[in-house]
């Protein structure tokens, strides 16, 4: 719901920092002092045009912002976690700027937006009932919607709709099998002996390094064996070898630490290396053991990694990547071949077009029991608001095509105020007040169902009185239980039923208009509808009257 405002330099309003609360809410005060002002500077936080004629006079620009408390609405936080605009955890900021040259800013959580990201936003947010443009009501798509959650009919209309997108998957393969049979033939042949070739080579994953390091050690095996041998003579075999030599000094300095203990730390340290080098002996001799030369075994070697480059030379691959090379045709053929079965393509459009169509009937007749009973009760409900003989229909219209992902009818919403008046599209109701009361009769009869958390009537009362006002004000208090219900009114009758008052005035200082805001108390509440019954002039008696009307509500 809707938690703050603030209005800088818009139109008349230099300042305003508004605190709302769930339930009902009027606006009320004189023409002209700025009710409607608010509303439209609501709008242009949700999307809606602006041009500098907004800013206040000798100012640079006019600045508006909206905060929403939006924990009830985990689809919304969703949408602005995907497009990088989230902020605080169940909260949305919204910003509008427009500069007196007619530049406009938008931004969402801080962050700048586009008017498009405004309005998408907006959607999840408010209703406007009025002169606006920003009214869920008269889209299709929210008519649908509205229509479904009023049904029970959403979890069905979700099955619908992946039916349907499953359904053209299998289609588009289809389409695209026939159109591109030959090309995808070709692709597969080449693939196959691309594959083949890989196959037979059997270059195991980590085989290259392995063939490397073997082809390493046979080609410099006569090296290795001279090498080897150099070393054993060094340490233990030839006449000067060291390893005898440090044994000898180690034992001549053991025989020495009965004189002088000093020596012992050298003598350890000989002991060690002697020991460390009789390990190495031992190493080498082992190595030396199992090294031969293999010439036949290095032929082999050389031309498996000849073979190994060929093939990397032709795929322009490095070796190593011949593997995952391979495991990638294979995959690709498999795809292929799953995709040139024509018969089981055929085969599985046809299921998934079949139960598409069983649930899209199922759909199709919940929606038309459920438009003919909410068309009565919203025509039932017109009766009352001061349109008697007027009508609501929901109509359903097949789709010229075959099937939609929203099912196989369109649905829309038409009303007429008037008896003896063809229903029309609600875009197309001429009143703005006729408008918002068949707007509030759908609203009353789809309460628990409807999305929006925040609703706004403007215009409502145009046109209405008496016993037709207090029915507004009823039906404005019942719908405020279920959501935060806002309305600008004239009439005493709707104010009266409100769970809170705020008075819109106007005033000027230094030669400019200013608007005042206040949020009436009790005495202020008796007051601002004593003045709306009354007048200018105020009586005991009107005063009375009004304290009665606000101690029914």
């Amino acid at each position: 719901m809707l938690r703050t405002l603030s209005i800088r330099d818009y139109v008349i309003v230099d300042s305003l920092e508004l605190e709302f609360h769930s339930g009902f809410t009027v606006l009320t005060g004189e023409t002209g002092a700025g009710k409607s002002i608010l509303i439209d500077a609501l709008a242009l936080t949700l999307g809606e045009r602006g041009d500098a004629a907004v800013v206040r006079a000798g100012c640079e620009r006019a600045d508006i912002s909206a905060e929403f408390d939006i924990q009830l609405l985990p689809a919304l936080e969703l949408w602005l976690r995907a497009a990088e605009l989230d902020g605080d955890a169940g909260s949305i900021l919204l910003r509008r700027v427009i500069d007196k040259n007619g530049r406009s800013r938008a931004f969402i959580n801080g962050r700048p937006a586009t008017l498009s990201q405004l309005r998408d936003a907006g959607e999840w947010l408010v209703d406007i009932h009025g002169q606006h443009v920003h009214q869920s009501l008269l889209k299709a798509d929210a008519q649908r919607v509205l229509l479904d959650a009023h049904a029970g009919l959403s979890a069905l209309a979700a099955q619908v709709a992946e039916a349907y997108r499953r359904w053209q998957k299998f289609a588009q393969a289809r389409a695209e099998y026939e159109t591109h049979a030959a090309q995808r033939n070709a692709e597969r042949e080449q693939l196959q002996w691309q594959a083949l070739e890989l196959e037979q080579l059997a270059l195991a994953p980590e085989e290259w390094e392995a063939v490397q390091a073997e082809h390493a050690r046979l080609s410099h095996a006569a090296g290795l064996i001279e090498g080897v041998q150099a070393a054993l003579d060094t340490l233990s075999e030839a006449d000067a070898a060291c390893l005898p030599q440090l044994s000898g000094a180690g034992a001549r300095l053991e025989l020495l630490l009965v004189y002088d203990e000093r020596l012992r730390e050298s003598f350890e340290l000989i002991r060690s290396g002697a020991a460390q080098v009789q390990e190495a002996v031992y190493a080498l001799r082992h190595y030396a053991d199992r090294l031969e030369l293999d010439p036949r075994r290095l032929a082999a070697v050389e031309a498996r990694m000849e073979a190994i480059h060929g093939s990397a030379r032709k795929f322009r691959l490095a070796p190593q990547e011949l593997p995952e090379h391979l495991r990638q045709l294979q995959a690709r053929l498999s795809d292929l071949e799953i995709a040139s079965d024509l018969e089981a393509l055929v085969k599985q459009e046809q299921q998934a077009r079949s139960s598409y169509f069983e649930l899209a009937a199922k759909l199709g007749a919940g929606r038309k029991k459920s438009a003919a009973k909410l068309g009565k009760e919203v025509s039932r409900a017109m009766q009352g608001l001061a349109m008697a003989g007027g009508r609501f229909e929901v109509r359903l219209n097949p789709y010229p095509i075959e099937g939609s992902v929203h099912g196989a009818e369109q649905v829309e919403f038409l009303a007429t105020a008037n008896p003896g008046v063809e229903a029309r599209a609600l875009a197309k109701v001429a009143s703005g007040g006729e408008l918002s009361r068949i707007s509030l009769a759908i609203q009353v009869i789809t309460g628990k169902a409807a999305l929006v958390p925040t609703l706004i009537f403007d215009e409502v009362d145009a046109g209405i009185g008496g016993g037709v006002a207090e029915i507004v004000g009823q039906q404005l208090k019942t719908l405020g239980r279920e959501r935060q219900v806002l309305c600008v009114t004239h009439l005493p009758q709707v104010a009266a039923q409100a769970d809170r008052q705020w008075s819109v005035s106007k005033f000027g200082v230094e030669g400019r208009v200013k608007t005042l805001v206040s949020v009436l108390d009790g005495k202020g509440r008796i007051e601002e509808v004593a003045r709306m019954l009354g007048g200018t002039e105020i009586t005991a008696t009107t005063r009375k009257h009004a304290a009665e009307m606000l101690s029914l509500r």
